[in-house]
């Protein structure tokens, strides 16, 4: 579209915050005509309107379900359901609906420029690393570069700013991909894929097919999970260009047009002149910070998508060494006794957790919060035979405790009665006391945080500052 495409057309911005302003101005800036409508009323909202409608645009508080006469389109942030009866009157309007993804895919090239082609990860648990990963190994190879999307980096602030990128390593949600239907990556992957906001999807087929979308379209590879079919699966159904490949990635001895571990190195049989009979060393398992399995699949994708885009092997391992883990993510904290506490906050689904807790052995497991519909059968007896004990904290912690005592009756479990954020401390003193030197003390909750605390950040913060007291009285 170009920029009288966008004069005097009347657009419905449904939400405000990190997407939903930035898309609210750019679309005023292109001379649309722009009405912003946000379920909430709160003083946060009302000072972000003040700001939007000082520069000219109409903002509605706490009415998030009509929708505003004469609308030609709506562009959603990611978190709206698209059971909203707003979307249901713009379904029977015929008015299209697009999310902030979708609005960036269209913007590209407004200001003239050749727009930079994009390497697209999503999956239900590693997208931030696996993204940061590939910012790391593209920046290595000299090649001007940034990680964004749902990592929190705007995407339309990427493709309009001034700033001139070669290639984006861009992050995607489920939600995001619901609604962006014209996306056509340059290669894109699907890291795994396990059940999680089924509330916003409706069904695990519905959250999957959604996630499949990342590969429609894909020109130069598809990017999957050897070890999950169902990833793979998605890869078979997508359509993509002629001469797309699929290309696997697997923490176990690759086969052509896979990449995968050999004796504590990471190779490639997928990018390689002879595929049947040559592979290239990339890195060593060492090379990955931290070198949990989970992380090194994180490192496999990074690569393939990197190597797809023609980097070399030296840059992949010069791009891996110096990447480092935003925090909370499974994080070492600190040793005391003989101990080692590691702060996984970022694991607040069952999947992510999953692992987390297959990374370390003997293992004081610190879980609970919200649940978000989870059951924890499965992971707890796949985790049974490494604990050494458990504390339960936060809301929903008795649904855990209840899979505890039918998949593991014989480890100690300590059941925290309170919600209040003073709880870390408590949780932390008592994983101490059921830990023995050489054990791994293991905050990966499964849950979310917002029972206790604002988000994950602020949950693995206490979780650290309680770890680093206990170091201080120890000294």
């Amino acid at each position: 579209m170009s920029n009288q495409d966008w004069q005097g057309k009347r657009v419905t911005v449904a939400g405000l915050g990190v997407s939903g302003i930035p898309a609210a101005k750019v679309l005023h800036g292109l001379g649309a005509v722009v009405t912003v409508v946000n379920d909430g009323d709160d003083e946060r909202s009302r000072t972000q309107a003040a700001e939007l409608e000082a520069q000219g645009i109409t903002v509605r508080l706490g009415d998030g379900a009509t929708l505003p006469e004469s609308t030609e389109l709506i562009v959603t942030t990611p978190g709206w359901k698209p059971d909203k009866p707003l979307f249901t009157a713009a379904a029977e309007a015929g008015v299209p609906v697009w999310g902030d993804v979708e609005l960036a895919w269209r913007l590209r090239g407004l200001d003239g420029r050749e727009p930079a082609p994009w390497l697209a990860v999503t999956g239900t648990n590693g997208k931030t690393t696996t993204v940061r990963m590939l910012a790391s190994i593209l920046e290595a190879a000299g090649l001007r570069t940034a990680a964004v999307g749902n990592i929190g980096v705007s995407l339309l602030d990427a493709v309009l700013g001034d700033e001139k990128y070669d290639v984006l390593a861009v992050e995607l949600s489920s939600y995001q991909l619901h609604w962006a239907p014209s996306l056509r990556a340059h290669s894109a992957a699907v890291l795994n894929l396990a059940p999680d906001h089924l509330d916003w999807h409706g069904s695990m087929e519905a959250y999957a097919a959604d996630k499949g979308r990342i590969y429609e379209g894909n020109r130069i590879a598809c990017v999957y999970n050897a070890q999950e079919r169902a990833t793979e699966d998605l890869v078979r159904e997508a359509d993509v260009e002629e001469g797309c490949r699929a290309i696997g990635f697997t923490l176990a001895t690759p086969g052509p047009s896979q990449l995968g571990v050999v004796d504590g190195i990471l190779v490639d049989r997928a990018f390689v002149a002879n595929r049947q009979k040559q592979a290239q060393e990339l890195a060593e398992v060492t090379d990955v910070n931290p070198s949990a399995p989970h992380n090194i699949a994180n490192a496999l994708a990074a690569a393939a998508l990197a190597r797809a885009f023609g980097v070399g092997p030296a840059a992949v391992r010069d791009g891996l060494r110096a990447f480092r883990p935003d925090p909370h993510r499974i994080e070492h904290v600190a040793d005391v006794a003989g101990v080692a506490y590691i702060d996984d906050s970022k694991a607040t689904n069952t999947h992510a957790a999953e692992a987390s807790l297959a990374a370390y052995d003997p293992i004081v497991w610190i879980a609970g919060g919200l649940a978000k519909g989870a059951a924890f059968g499965e992971l707890v007896t796949g985790a049974a035979g490494r604990l050494r004990g458990v504390v339960l904290i936060g809301r929903d912690r008795a649904l855990i405790r209840e899979a505890l005592a039918r998949h593991a009756p014989e480890v100690p479990v300590v059941d925290l009665d309170r919600t209040d954020t003073g709880a870390m401390s408590e949780a932390v003193r008592e994983a101490t006391r059921l830990a023995r030197p050489g054990d791994t003390v293991l905050m990966a909750p499964a849950c979310a945080s917002m029972d206790m605390f604002v988000n994950y950040n602020k949950r693995g913060e206490a979780f650290a500052d309680a770890v680093r007291a206990l170091a201080a009285e120890s000294d």
